[in-house]
C-alpha cells in the first residue's frame, strides 16, 4: 500500500511547566490536563481527530507520519511512509480514518483498529493536492488545488463499488486556494467552505442534493486570515475562526450575512470545534500572553473556562478535536509553524460540563 506500519510504545514526555486552566464559577472540570511530546515532526497542515479510544495526529505538509495516541494521550503507534498527510476525517462509526495526501494527489483510508490501509483514492492531476476533508453521508468531500487560482471542491462517493471521484463541484464559486470544507454531523445536506490565506476571508454555504452543490450564501464580512470552520450537528449554525477579529463569530449557515453571536476571545483565533451533542464550543488562538484555548456553552458568548498551552507554543490552525463523549478536548501545539518541528505536543484538556 506504499507505506509501512510501526507499532510500539513511546515514552510520554510532559512539559516542565504545568499548563494553566482557568474556570468560570460553577463550571465543573474533570481530572487535570496531560501533555505529551509527539514523537513525529509536526508542520503546517497538521490535524487531530478523536475516535474515542484513540486519537490520530497527522504530521502536515512535508512530513510522512500519523501518530496514534490512546485516550489518555500516550502515543502508542505511528503510521509511516505517507506523502505529507494533512487533514483527517473519521467515518461516522469511527472505524475508518481518512487522510488527505496532497503531495500524492490522493486520499487514503485506514482501519482505526488495525491501522492498515484499506483504500487509496486517486484524485488525479486535475484534482491535485487534496488538502481538506469533510465527511457527509455517502460523500467524502475534499478541497483541492495545487496552483493559485485553481481551488475547487470534489467528492468521493464511498457507497459506489469501486468508489467514484468527482471533481469541479464548486461550479461558479471561485476559490484561489484549496478551500477548507466542513460538514454537519447529522445533516449531510449542508457543506461549508472557506478561502484561506486571504484578507478578507471568503466563506460559502452550500446545500447538497444528489452529490451536487448549490451555493445558498456567501460572505466576506466575518474577518480575515481564515484558520478554521465548524458547523453545529444540525448544520444550522456556522462557526468561524479568523485571525481577526478577535472573537469566534457564529452565523446562520443558510444566511452567512445575517446577525449572529460572537464568542469572546483574544488575538488571534485559528481553530474552532463544536461538541458532538451541539451544546459546547471550543476555540483556539495564537496568544502571546493570553490563554490559548477557550470553552463556551453554545448561546453564551462569555468563556466558560480557558487553558494555557505554555509560553513559546501555539495551537495549530484547526488542530482541536472533541472526544466523542465530550469530556475532553485534544489540541496539537507547536513551537514553530511553517516548517516541521520535533517539539510538538498533544494536550489532553478536561472539558467543563457547561
Amino acid at each position: 500500500m506504499g507505506f509501512w506500519r510501526k507499532l510500539g510504545l513511546f515514552t510520554a514526555a510532559l512539559t516542565a511547566a504545568a499548563p494553566a486552566v482557568a474556570v468560570a464559577p460553577g463550571a465543573a472540570l474533570a481530572a487535570g490536563p496531560v501533555v505529551t511530546r509527539l514523537p513525529i515532526p509536526i508542520a503546517a497542515g497538521a490535524d487531530v481527530v478523536a475516535a474515542g479510544d484513540r486519537e490520530f495526529i497527522s504530521g502536515g505538509y512535508g512530513t510522512s507520519q500519523i501518530a496514534v495516541a490512546d485516550a489518555a494521550g500516550a502515543v502508542v503507534a505511528t503510521i509511516d511512509g505517507l506523502p505529507g498527510p494533512t487533514d483527517l476525517a473519521l467515518s461516522n462509526d469511527r472505524r475508518t480514518l481518512f487522510a488527505a495526501l496532497p503531495a500524492a494527489n490522493a486520499v487514503a483510508a485506514f482501519d482505526t483498529g488495525t491501522l492498515t490501509e484499506s483504500a487509496r483514492y486517486d484524485t488525479g492531476a486535475d484534482g491535485g493536492c487534496p488538502a481538506h476533508l469533510a465527511l457527509a453521508g455517502r460523500y467524502l468531500w475534499f478541497g483541492y488545488g495545487c496552483q493559485a487560482g485553481a481551488g475547487d471542491i470534489g467528492h468521493i462517493d464511498l457507497r459506489r463499488q469501486p468508489a467514484r471521484v468527482t471533481l469541479g463541484l464548486a461550479g461558479d464559486t471561485f476559490f484561489y486556494y484549496a478551500p477548507l470544507v466542513t460538514s454537519a454531523l447529522r445533516n449531510p445536506s449542508v457543506l461549508l467552505a472557506g478561502e484561506t490565506g486571504t484578507s478578507p476571508s471568503e466563506i460559502h454555504s452550500f446545500t447538497v442534493a444528489g452529490g451536487r452543490l448549490t451555493e445558498v450564501s456567501s460572505t466576506r464580512d466575518l474577518g480575515s486570515n481564515l484558520g478554521d470552520l465548524a458547523l453545529d450537528p444540525a448544520g444550522a449554525t456556522a462557526f468561524v475562526a479568523n485571525g481577526a477579529p478577535y472573537y469566534f463569530p457564529s452565523v446562520p449557515a443558510g444566511d452567512l450575512t445575517a446577525p449572529g453571536l460572537n464568542y469572546e476571545a483574544q488575538p488571534y483565533p485559528l481553530a474552532v470545534e463544536v461538541s458532538r451533542d451541539g451544546g459546547r464550543l471550543v476555540g483556539g488562538i495564537n496568544g502571546s500572553y493570553e490563554p490559548d484555548v477557550y470553552f463556551y456553552t453554545i448561546g453564551n458568548p462569555a468563556a466558560l473556562s480557558t487553558y494555557e498551552v505554555g509560553q513559546g507554543y501555539r495551537v495549530l490552525d484547526g488542530a482541536l478535536a472533541w472526544a466523542p463523549n465530550g469530556r475532553k478536548v485534544y489540541a496539537v501545539t507547536s513551537d514553530v509553524y511553517y516548517q516541521p518541528t520535533t517539539n510538538a505536543q498533544l494536550h489532553v484538556i478536561p472539558a467543563p460540563a457547561g
